[in-house]
């Protein structure tokens, strides 16, 4: 790694000369903007807007725009008078509690590493810092920019972090923080059963970045000449009726454990939630007059076999029987099937009883 700043540690009076290394670093494929028909680099140039001339590097200087459309140029020698106390300083102004921090401040983090000569005071701010459970509030100007920072130990160095000033977090201004939405307690209980169930230790090496590694997988497909296979994509999420439909289908699917919690397909549409009541009354409504249809249709289904039944005989008869019963309920279905079968086999005996007298004669 290349050192990006070198500067020193101010705590109290102790200076521990240090340097900076960007500890993270963006895995992201890139990309040149070329002219589809031959492949040739897309350049771009700088061109002033009012001449119409190229401007080198060298002439571009920093502008600031007013209200009115008129430009305030600031050049380098302008910069370079303001005052930045923390520039070649990594000032700790006091410790806090880690848990104080809201994670929304922090912006990008450094590995710092001491030179030969302050590595025992370095040795003795990360111990400290470890028993104590706390962070280090500092102030330092990177790149011409001022910010707020702090430093805390991890895998045996010290760690800046830089922090973003709290009028750089937007406020959220969102309608639905208006809107009085009630969540029930039944719901909350089986959020929070959800939540239990889905709990595991955070291990990152368990993610991937899986459309970095498909759009590798992409290129080189390109460079070898192989055929490109499209993957299957997601299933579309089935619609539930409310949201405790929801909870107790993800709460069932993670008993298997978290990873099966967390493919759960299953959605829950805002006009679903609204309906919901709705659609109840109405199921209980249409429940009770199918009830009642039921029952008429089998009365009537019950006259109209007894009326078969006495003009067409015995065997007619077991028919009838056995058209009756399906108006009844499922349980008496089964109960009635061994008599309709006797009928069946005696009006069978009778017909051959029958046949056997006709031809004796």
């Amino acid at each position: 790694m290349r050192s990006m700043w070198k500067g020193a540690i101010s705590f109290g009076l102790v200076m521990i000369p240090v340097k900076l290394y960007a500890a993270t670093e963006q895995k992201d494929i890139a990309f040149r903007q070329v002219h589809r028909v031959d492949g040739g680099r897309i350049r771009f140039r700088r061109v002033c807007s009012v001449d119409g001339e190229e401007v080198p590097y060298e002439d571009v200087a920093k502008g600031y725009e007013l209200p009115t459309g008129e430009m305030v140029v600031l050049t380098d020698e302008d910069m370079a008078e303001l005052p930045l106390p923390t520039t070649r300083s990594i000032e700790v102004l006091h410790f806090l509690p880690e848990e104080q921090l809201d994670p929304i401040l922090l912006n990008r983090s450094y590995y710092v590493e001491p030179d030969a000569t302050g590595a025992r005071a370095y040795v003795l701010l990360r111990d400290s810092l470890d028993r104590s459970g706390k962070v280090a509030l500092a102030q330092v100007a990177l790149r011409q920019r001022e910010s707020l920072a702090t430093l805390r130990p991890r895998d045996g160095v010290l760690v800046l972090e830089t922090l973003l000033w709290p009028d750089e977090i937007r406020v959220p201004d969102f309608k639905f923080l208006d809107d009085d939405i009630e969540v029930r307690s039944q719901e909350l209980q089986m959020a929070a059963s959800l939540i239990d169930s889905m709990t595991v230790d955070f291990d990152p090496d368990e993610y991937h970045d899986h459309y970095r590694e498909a759009l590798q997988e992409l290129v080189d497909a390109k460079v070898e000449g192989r055929e490109i296979v499209q993957p299957e994509g997601p299933s579309e999420p089935a619609e539930l009726t409310s949201l405790a439909d929801a909870l107790k289908a993800s709460l069932a699917a993670a008993q298997g454990g978290p990873r099966q919690a967390g493919e759960v397909k299953a959605a829950v549409s805002p006009r679903a939630i609204e309906d919901g009541a709705k659609k109840s009354r109405s199921a209980a409504k249409s429940s009770a007059a199918k009830s009642s249809g039921a029952s008429s249709a089998g009365t009537s289904r019950a006259k109209s076999s007894k009326a078969r039944t006495a003009d067409t005989g015995s065997e007619a008869a077991a028919d009838a029987e056995a058209n009756a019963g399906t108006s009844k309920p499922a349980a008496a279905k089964g109960a009635q099937r061994p008599a309709a079968k006797r009928s069946a086999k005696n009006a069978d005996a009778a017909a051959t009883q029958s046949k056997t007298r006709r031809r004796a004669s």
